[in-house]
């Protein structure tokens, strides 16, 4: 490994990836949350499918990319930070250009998930706010299911967008709305509500992601001194992605359950992580902890083969007129 990086031309590699990665996974994401915010007795989808086919129906095409502005707009500096900061620890923990052990990589793993979260929960909170719209409208209209005569919110813009009556929609609502309430109502502490939760989550996911994918990206590599093919790199993403998401799910449960300010009647509130989990395990079972998880994989596993390929393919690095676009990793 190189010991001199570029850091522009790897936060462009991050940011080009991590745009292109969610355009194409950002439905199945969506379902992914409302599928996790759904408690027992007042389900409203059975499945990522089911729940896909009724958001298109009820919401339109573009329902199932509602909340996926402030994603596209944020995850550029978010996989930017992520994979950059990945290279830079990396970098720092190898001795002499020589490979790292299994330990060192978890650890620049560590320091790269910790570093994202930075812009990670506030998108994360803006984003989940806008998806789980639709799921609180279509069950405040699903038949058998006690029609709230309230939504639990925390504010009042997200109570005029949401407290919705039976076969109406929910008003629109942008994430600059919801951000500008929060930091009017809460301050800055509004917008990373749930810090502890997403940082449970993201430092474990990029403990195994990052060592997971260079190891598995390492068998591919007809010599140790050759690089692997670009093909190599998405399956090594794809396979190391879904891996991570699917070991990490129950923090991702616990994490957008404290991010969803707006709540349906007899849905729960939560004071903190271990509140949430105790409630969770006590009043769903352990089986809760999986919600999505199919869904989390199927996000995780393109959208990080896409940012391997696009990350070593060295977007940045021909942008940044470094050297020529290249069709295997380096």
């Amino acid at each position: 490994m190189s010991q001199q990086i570029s850091l522009p031309a790897k936060l462009i590699n991050g940011g080009v990836a991590g745009i292109v990665g969610v355009t194409c996974v950002f439905p199945i994401d969506l379902a992914k949350t409302r599928l996790q915010n759904q408690r027992p007795g007042q389900q409203v989808y059975k499945n990522m499918v089911d729940c896909l086919i009724k958001t298109v129906r009820s919401e339109g095409y573009f329902g199932m990319y509602r909340g996926a502005g402030v994603n596209l707009t944020l995850v550029t500096p978010e996989k930017a930070i992520k994979l950059a900061a990945n290279d830079f620890f990396r970098c720092r923990l190898s001795k002499d250009g020589r490979g790292l052990t299994v330990f060192r990589e978890m650890l620049a793993g560590c320091g790269a998930g910790m570093c994202q979260v930075i812009i990670t929960t506030p998108m994360e909170m803006l984003k989940i706010q806008l998806q789980d719209a639709g799921r609180l409208a279509a069950q405040q209209r699903k038949p058998g299911i006690i029609p709230p005569n309230r939504l639990a919110t925390t504010n009042a813009v997200l109570s005029r967008s949401y407290n919705v009556v039976p076969n109406t929609s929910p008003r629109a609502i942008s994430a600059t709305q919801i951000a500008r309430e929060l930091l009017h109502t809460q301050g800055i502490q509004g917008l990373y509500k749930g810090l502890g939760a997403t940082l449970l989550r993201d430092v474990p996911f990029s403990i195994v992601y990052f060592p997971l994918f260079a190891n598995l990206n390492k068998l591919g590599k007809p010599s140790p001194d050759e690089a692997a093919p670009f093909y190599w790199s998405f399956i090594s993403g794809c396979a190391a992605g879904s891996t991570a998401a699917v070991a990490v799910n129950p923090c991702d449960v616990v994490k957008t359950r404290l991010q969803s300010l707006s709540k349906a009647a007899n849905e729960e509130t939560y004071s903190g992580i271990i509140d949430c989990f105790s409630k969770i395990m006590k009043r769903e079972g352990p089986s809760a902890f999986l919600k999505g998880a199919g869904c989390r994989a199927l996000v995780m596993a393109p959208l990080f083969g896409i940012v391997q390929v696009m990350y070593f393919l060295g977007v940045g690095e021909f942008i940044m007129s470094q050297s020529s676009l290249k069709l295997i990793s380096d």
